[in-house]
């Protein structure tokens, strides 16, 4: 994976909803995270509302989709042009701004599984991957729809039986 897509999932998965657990309730979680990173902490509400519109445009219906903005900066060098950014918030926006650039966005996603809610990166060829992990929220809905075609199909059996 590309830093871009790390950087991105790291952020994204600052709100963990199996363990019940996010980086952003406090202050000092979301410094935290971002001086591991290397990088200048925004306002906390600024990081909030920042990743409820990312987590929204990669598919989350649990987030509050709004717009957002991130001063984000262009600069020329002798090597030619390349985005800046001075805070947290804004080295996100500009490596999902990268990966929008490259196509590469809507290879960002976020698990259907209430329980997970995980975001990954989609990996497969024809960008058609739906679980975080197919041996674990795959697989327990692949047993959850077999478990209710049983009963659909047993309720069925002894109601023509019946």
């Amino acid at each position: 994976m590309t830093a871009d897509v790390v950087l991105v999932l790291d952020f994204l998965n600052t709100l963990d909803v199996e363990a019940g657990a996010d980086v952003l309730d406090t202050e000092e979680g979301w410094w935290g995270w971002a001086i591991a990173r290397g990088l200048a902490a925004d306002p906390l509400s600024d990081a909030v509302r920042a990743r409820d519109a990312l987590r929204a445009a990669a598919g989350d219906h649990d987030a509050h989709a709004s717009r957002f903005r991130a001063p984000v900066a262009a600069e020329s060098s002798a090597d030619g042009v390349a985005l800046k950014a001075t805070t947290a918030v804004a080295a996100v926006f500009t490596a999902a701004a990268r990966l929008t650039l490259l196509g590469e966005w809507d290879r960002i996603k976020i698990c259907p599984a209430d329980d997970c809610r995980w975001a990954f990166h989609d990996r497969s060829r024809n960008r058609s991957r739906t679980w975080c992990s197919m041996r674990v929220c795959g697989n327990r809905q692949k047993a959850r729809s077999f478990r209710q075609r049983s009963t659909q199909s047993t309720t069925r059996t002894e109601q023509s039986c019946g």
